[in-house]
């Protein structure tokens, strides 16, 4: 079986070490009224992904979609210079980032737009999108739009079969959007859940869990939001709960201000901070190998 990446169709097995909910080319400047938020800065998006690359991370799953800054020929150019795999992704993402042709336009229509990005190629070029994500919802609620895009969303999954990521506004909402895509058919074993890093309850992960969809410990690092002994705490009680399988992880990083050369953790903070504290924590490396490798190899195959 196969995966789609920016260059061309990968076997699952090439997928390698994954970062599950990235960014390289992400720009909600206008609606955040903050040019930290243009995420622009190329070449030194080009030097962390060669130091990620040779520290052995093969491969990012690029989750900016429609409405939010996605430059296909950026992704390109860093995937091709820093020789790591990049995954696109088709869909929308949540108000007030919405563009302005999903109030305007139906259903049916906007799920074609999604899947001429996944069969076709993304604005006129042949690569294609892989992932449907990230699909979000606000704190705490689903608005009538929000609820609009999942519905185009599922039809997208349900005529392709390509797998879903969700972004949960600090880890909110979950379990109503786990209730929207069973009711809509989404396969749960192709969900990815985004952020639940953001509201490290551990009830609240179980009961995601039980579903059977993965979830995304994917804002490591930013530690204004949770610490990473805390998000270290919450793996290793999913692990002995019996949810290796289900976990994956990433940084999530989407401002400039997050780049290493101006001073903030870097892509290689997962690889250098992170992991450390899961191996003192008595993770092994066998089950970190299973999180960024195996999980998303099983995720994202097709």
């Amino acid at each position: 079986m196969s995966i789609a990446t920016i260059n061309g169709i990968i076997n699952k097995d090439d997928l390698g070490n994954t970062y599950i909910h990235e960014h390289l080319s992400i720009d909600l400047s206008s609606q955040k009224k903050d040019l930290d938020t243009r995420f622009d800065d190329i070449e030194s998006l080009i030097k962390e992904m060669k130091l990620i690359k040779e520290k052995g991370i093969d491969t990012l799953v690029e989750v900016t979609n429609r409405g939010m800054g996605r430059n296909i020929e950026v992704m390109k150019k860093i995937s091709n210079e820093a020789g790591i795999h990049v995954v696109a992704s088709t869909g929308f993402y949540k108000e007030p980032f919405l563009p302005s042709y999903v109030y305007e336009m139906e259903k049916k229509e906007l799920s074609k737009l999604l899947i001429k990005d996944i069969l076709e190629g993304i604005d006129g070029t042949n690569a294609k999108a892989h992932v449907i994500g990230e699909i979000g919802t606000s704190k705490d609620t689903m608005t009538p739009m929000e609820h609009k895009v999942f519905k185009v969303a599922a039809r997208a999954h349900i005529e392709t079969g390509r797998p879903f990521s969700t972004h949960t506004t600090l880890g909110t909402y979950a379990l109503e959007q786990i209730k929207f895509m069973k009711e809509n058919n989404i396969d749960l074993n192709k969900v990815v859940i985004g952020h639940l890093d953001l509201n490290c309850d551990l009830d609240y992960h179980l009961r995601i869990a039980d579903n059977g969809c993965y979830l995304a410990f994917d804002t490591i690092g930013k530690s204004n939001y949770q610490s990473d002994e805390n998000r270290v705490k919450h793996i290793k009680e999913l692990i002995n709960r019996g949810h290796l399988n289900q976990i994956v992880l990433s940084q999530d990083i989407t401002r400039k201000s997050h780049l290493a050369v101006n001073g903030g953790i870097g892509y290689s903070y997962l690889l250098d901070n992170f992991i450390p504290k899961l191996l003192k924590a008595g993770v092994s490396k066998e089950e970190i190998d299973t999180m960024l490798k195996q999980n998303p190899k099983n995720l994202l195959d097709i």
